[in-house]
């Protein structure tokens, strides 16, 4: 119930004028920020349509409820992921809700269009180019990649391969390939909806963007290393460092917030997470000199930031808001300077990657170039050469992503190392995708591929969602065939399908 009142009292905000929508969400405080997004933004994206459902039905006069809520329901009804409330809310919503999709039904009719996205006005639209795929990341902690492909085609999908070049990305649905970049991310239609299947709940797959698998795969900690996760909730980038890691070794992750660090728990579990050290603390009030951390060598560190590049949030502020987003910004650059310093603080710290879900250079290539200034003693590693868009000049060993180049949310992501003072020790080497070959789809399937889906993206969602663990259902994990050396190799062990 807290975050349907939490999003009914941004939308009223933002209707009075209050403030710009993306940063009276961030300024919430709310524990799953990203999910209060995708809500807010889908919500007013649609609030005309819902306005026409609302007072077609009486809505409000027969429940006296207020208009920003009964929106945000009737949202989540009939178009989002289903109320996920309970109580006397979803009773009275689902007394409602056969009216209510009549409604919409006798709308999309009336318009001849079969999806909710059509009902909008061509300018709000998503272009079917723009929408992003579904990301699905292997736990390896779990299964492997063969595994769940396998699953997946007994399931009933179509597995076309790994995907060479952008284009492979705009899939039918059913249809998935294996990412170009990184070898245990799945790539699916925009719609594709995971969160009531086994494989998500049993843990073995982690809904999360290409772009946000990013900094655990770049920093690339070995087996055995003690890491530290700095501002870890809600845990998507923890349960990746730690299958990196194998589960061999120390993974300290902090957060401030008792309520996200809880949530990260429950993810951890789920994912079958065990070297974690979860401390409900400030990282810049931990002390890089204490025993405990005498050994930590690898730091991913992705402070909060203004959430610029998540998909859902447009660029609304008024002039006056400007002032304020810019006065946010500094203040944010200047936090996210501090957590960087305090970052290569660390005695044995050999690398550190820094990131954030932001187009804004001053929370990335300025904050970063302010860090070098500041520590000589660190440079940056150069980035994926075959990546498509890079840092902002002068900083192109870094990275960025964006709708348009990459199919994923905006981001940055820059990888920090430490070298001798003296500066006679040699610089490690580029860091590359996987030694996994790029194999292209064969012609065919390519060109019979049609354009994505045109029903909107739910790809706003960019971490994972809560989900209690289906910890029963542990025998019916994907089946491994044929795999010795490989299980040799990565010593991980999986239950078999029947």
């Amino acid at each position: 119930m807290a975050l349907y009142m939490k999003a009914a009292e941004i939308l009223e905000k933002a209707e009075r004028k209050q403030g710009a929508l993306k940063t009276l969400v961030y300024d919430s405080k709310f524990a799953n920020i990203k999910q209060l997004f995708a809500l807010v933004c889908e919500t007013q994206k649609f609030s005309p349509i819902l306005m026409e459902i609302i007072e077609s039905t009486k809505l409000l006069k027969q429940t006296k409820l207020r208009l920003p809520l009964a929106k945000v329901l009737v949202y989540d009804l009939l178009m989002g992921q289903g109320l996920k409330c309970g109580g006397s809310w979803k009773a009275m919503m689902m007394k409602h809700r056969s009216r209510l999709q009549a409604v919409l039904a006798r709308m999309k009719v009336k318009q001849k269009v079969s999806n909710n996205e059509d009902l909008l006005p061509a300018s709000v639209q998503r272009p079917a180019g723009a929408q992003l795929p579904r990301y699905v990341r292997v736990n390896t902690l779990k299964t492997t990649v063969e595994d769940v492909v396998d699953y997946l085609k007994r399931d009933g999908f179509a597995y076309l391969g790994q995907a060479s070049r952008l284009e492979d990305l705009t899939l039918k649905v059913k249809d998935f390939v294996k990412d170009m970049h990184l070898p245990e991310l799945l790539v699916f239609s925009p719609k594709t909806d995971f969160h009531e299947h086994f494989l998500y709940k049993a843990g073995h797959i982690i809904l999360q963007d290409k772009a946000s698998c990013l900094p655990a795969y770049l920093l690339n900690p070995p087996p055995g290393s003690h890491v530290i996760d700095g501002c870890a909730a809600p845990g998507n980038k923890s349960s990746h460092l730690a299958a990196v890691m194998e589960n061999k070794g120390k993974l300290f992750a902090f957060d401030l917030d008792a309520k996200r660090l809880a949530t990260m728990s429950t993810l951890l579990l789920r994912a079958g997470v065990t070297c974690q050290q979860l401390a409900n603390q400030d990282f810049l009030k931990v002390d890089p000199d204490s025993p405990q951390y005498k050994d930590v060598e690898y730091i991913l560190l992705d402070p909060s930031c203004s959430g610029s590049g998540m998909v859902c949030l447009r660029d609304d502020a008024s002039s006056a808001d400007q002032e304020k987003i810019q006065a946010r910004l500094a203040s944010l650059a200047s936090f996210q300077l501090r957590c960087l310093n305090h970052g290569l603080r660390f005695p044995r710290l050999k690398r550190l990657v820094y990131s954030t879900c932001s187009v804004h250079s001053q929370e990335n290539e300025e904050v970063v170039a302010a860090c070098l200034e500041q520590n000589p003693g660190f440079r940056l590693v150069p980035l994926l050469s075959q990546w498509p868009e890079r840092g902002l000049e002068p900083l192109t060993q870094c990275l960025r992503a964006s709708t348009a180049k990459t199919r994923t949310h905006g981001f940055f992501v820059a990888l920090l190392e430490k070298h001798s003072e003296n500066g006679n020790k040699k610089q490690e080497p580029e860091v590359q995708m996987s030694g996994v070959e790029v194999t292209a789809l064969s012609p065919s399937t390519c060109e019979k591929r049609p354009a994505a889906s045109e029903e909107e993206s739910d790809a706003s969602e960019t971490e994972d969602r809560q989900t209690p663990a289906a910890a029963g259902q542990a025998d019916s994990m994907p089946g491994k065939k044929k795999r010795k050396r490989k299980r040799k190799k990565k010593k991980k062990a999986a239950a078999t399908v029947e």
